[in-house]
């Protein structure tokens, strides 16, 4: 059977029983690594973070060439967001942020952990900030130690949009007080977008 496969033109690949077939995903897992493109999208979680910063690390590791983080999220988990965002700036390679769609809390996290200039969108996207939230439950003594655990959270979240943007703390705390959104137009006044893009070719990074 073997001298007839060689003979049909097949080559070693195709006589392993075991071999796993490519699917549509893992064709385009390989052309988004090869165009060095990374896709955050849909619920900020601890699986999303992890297969994330693996990829932002194994891309760096290959080449010094700008990396593009597309985000779309509503946001979610913040320490899963923390992830992205501090490895987004521990990495070598230069990263381009692409919002579209919507930008929002622990998405916009992500979204500004490059420099202004290094943050683009497309014409629809939307942005939201907002303070983060949480369900406590249990003793009292824990509701309590969870209710302090979100006001530092929220006083840290605070100082990373006011640091990104240039507004000032105070500013940032009485926008994100309630649900923020903001147009592209209005985030570049904002100092929370740098551009607005149409293609890929706009991106200058």
């Amino acid at each position: 059977m073997i001298a007839r496969h060689h003979a049909a033109g097949l080559d070693d690949e195709d006589e392993k029983p075991d071999a796993a077939p490519r699917t549509a995903s893992h064709v385009v897992d390989k052309h988004l690594f090869d165009a060095r493109t990374v896709l955050i999208t849909g619920q900020i979680n601890q699986e999303l973070a992890k297969t994330t910063v693996a990829r932002l690390i194994a891309l760096s590791q290959v080449s010094r060439d700008p990396i593009n983080v597309v985000v779309s999220s509503p946001g979610g988990h913040v320490e899963s967001g923390d992830m992205i965002h501090d490895i987004i700036r521990f990495v070598e390679a230069p990263v381009n942020m692409i919002g579209t769609g919507w930008v929002a809390s622990a998405g916009a996290l992500i979204f500004v952990a490059v420099p202004r200039e290094r943050r683009y969108c497309t014409p629809n996207t939307r942005f939201l900030l907002h303070q983060p939230s949480g369900g406590a439950g249990g003793p009292a003594t824990d509701i309590g130690i969870q209710a302090r655990e979100i006001i530092k959270m929220r006083d840290r979240l605070n100082r990373i949009f006011a640091e990104a943007t240039g507004q000032p703390v105070e500013k940032i705390e009485k926008d994100t007080d309630r649900d923020h959104w903001m147009n592209p137009e209005e985030a570049i006044a904002y100092g929370l977008l740098g551009r607005v893009v149409a293609r890929a070719s706009d991106i200058t990074g």
